[in-house]
């Protein structure tokens, strides 16, 4: 089955399990811990995934996506109807219908009411990191959101309303461990990144911090450096570190040694109108310090 590049569906129909060498690094396949329903959540994604988004089977939809599906991708209008359109543009169904994915998620969770995915795709002279996030509501997808770009020909989409914030929603409860996992992250992009408290880095990343944006060097010095050069970032730069966040995530979800924390921005698109797209800091703990990394990052193939 080819499918066009031109077109993004949810992230990864389309999608090459990506040569070694080429990411930065490629991922290792995780799994975050789970709890029997969060494990439910998530096959249900899965399986919705395989059959419809990459198999094209569009009436299996109403199985797995509620009717009035709250959609915040810039690419897919809101409701069910609209994932089907989007889906139908791209190609027949595939038969018989894959066992698997042929991409399979590099990283992926569910948390309460949510689940998420992490894929690493390439498509035609680039390749980005890409998160999937839905929130299940009596057992069907009620709410997607992805870290996608407006891609050219989508045209315009009619985008969701959220009835309430994304963290009145269940986000699960955390155990010792995952508050340590928050208290992690939270010190590394409110206190060090947004305060510009750079020289906190040694007692929250490890030495060997695994970078998975290409626009970084590897290890917790190479960020330091990139960023002890930005303005807004440097040390003279710094403010006083607050409960308070100076930009807030609107939602946040702790797997285990899992924090991914998720903003919402503003872009152009291609005839310079205003759109919203989804920025999210996907890290990993290890021995008490981060020591893994991914974000939305768009870099060029590798020649």
């Amino acid at each position: 089955m080819k499918i066009s590049t031109k077109l993004v569906l949810f992230a990864c129909v389309a999608a090459l399990r990506l040569p070694a060498g080429t990411m930065n690094p490629q991922t290792t396949p995780q799994v975050a811990p789970m709890s029997p329903q969060e494990k439910k959540n998530l096959d249900i994604v899965l399986e919705c995934w395989r059959k419809v988004v990459y198999a094209g089977h569009v009436e299996l939809a109403p199985k797995y996506i509620a009717e009035n599906l709250i959609e915040h991708s810039p690419n897919i209008s809101t409701g069910r109807a609209g994932f089907v359109e989007y889906v139908s543009k791209m190609s027949k169904p595939v038969n018989p219908i894959p066992g698997k994915l042929e991409n399979p998620p590099a990283v992926m969770a569910a948390k309460g009411d949510y689940v998420w995915l992490m894929f690493e795709k390439e498509e035609t002279g680039y390749y980005s990191d890409v998160i999937q996030l839905v929130r299940i509501e009596s057992g069907k997808i009620q709410e997607h959101w992805d870290s996608e770009r407006k891609m050219p020909g989508t045209g315009a989409v009619v985008a969701g309303v959220s009835p309430k914030p994304a963290m009145q929603w269940n986000t699960g409860k955390l155990s010792p461990q995952e508050e340590q996992t928050l208290k992690l992250a939270t010190s590394e992009f409110k206190d060090m990144l947004q305060d510009a408290h750079l020289e906190l880095a040694p007692s929250i990343m490890d030495a060997g911090y695994i970078q998975h944006n290409p626009h970084f060097p590897q290890g917790r010095d190479g960020l330091v450096s990139v960023m002890s050069k930005r303005p807004g970032r440097r040390p003279e730069d710094a403010k006083p570190i607050k409960p308070e966040w100076p930009d807030p995530p609107f939602l946040t979800l702790v797997n285990g040694p899992y924090s991914m924390m998720v903003w919402e921005r503003k872009a152009k698109d291609s005839a310079s109108k205003d759109y919203t797209f989804y920025h999210y800091d996907l890290v990993r703990v290890e021995n008490g310090l981060i020591k893994e990394h991914w974000d939305e990052f768009v870099g060029p193939t590798a020649p």
